[in-house]
């Protein structure tokens, strides 16, 4: 059964966040943090923020989707001729915000992005629906387009050329890893005496945890 996140929200900002509680490795720590997301009845709480800059030192930020997470990161799917993709291939060094409003919570990561290889990618291009393979085939993602109706004839040239059988994986999309270096987690207090714990990495299996001022 889902939570009221309103009622929810009152607990977690009545018991704050103290350094006993976090686990020593943050995937563990947001692991515990997301699945209480989960059980919530917030919209897409794998929705998070993705901050990259351009090569005039420009920061942008969109809303991409948490897909996969493990050990050694954070991955998010995306077409490798986006804006986003190219910024990242030129500045690896980009920031996350899961911003879980509702539930006074937020984690940060800061980190590097990477391509993961394309067998990862394939095994996920394959369990997504044939429309969504479809669209990835279809849409020059951050490119200039005349019309919706210039996308919607891609679909439908797509799906002529894919009729039957399985949908390749294009050569174009795929997903990118964040593998974290600083991991912040932020719980919300009141008279914005927030609780804020910080993760940084000091070798590969090894994290630093400092408490921040709000």
């Amino acid at each position: 059964m889902n939570v009221n996140p309103q009622d929810l929200r009152h607990t977690l900002m009545e018991q704050g966040l103290s350094r006993s509680e976090l686990d020593p490795d943050p995937i563990r720590q947001f692991q515990s943090w997301y699945a209480r997301a989960i059980d919530t009845d917030l919209p897409e709480p794998n929705a998070m923020s993705l901050c990259t800059v351009d090569a005039q030192g420009q920061p942008s930020v969109r809303t991409v989707l948490l897909k996969l997470y493990d050990v050694r990161g954070f991955v998010f799917f995306t077409n490798y001729a986006s804006r986003k993709a190219g910024e990242i291939d030129r500045n690896p060094r980009v920031a996350l915000l899961f911003p879980w409003v509702a539930l006074a919570r937020q984690v940060q990561i800061r980190g590097r992005a990477e391509r993961i290889s394309t067998v990862e990618s394939l095994a996920y291009f394959a369990t997504r629906s044939r429309g969504s393979q479809i669209g990835a085939w279809s849409s020059p993602q951050s490119a200039v387009i005349k019309s919706r109706a210039f996308l919607e004839s891609r679909v439908a040239e797509i799906a002529r050329k894919f009729t039957s059988g399985q949908i390749p994986l294009p050569e174009c999309w795929g997903g990118y890893r964040i593998v974290p270096d600083v991991v912040e987690f932020w719980q919300g207090r009141e008279n914005r005496l927030h609780d804020r714990f910080h993760y940084v990495r000091e070798a590969e299996k090894q994290w630093t945890i400092e408490r921040l001022a709000p």
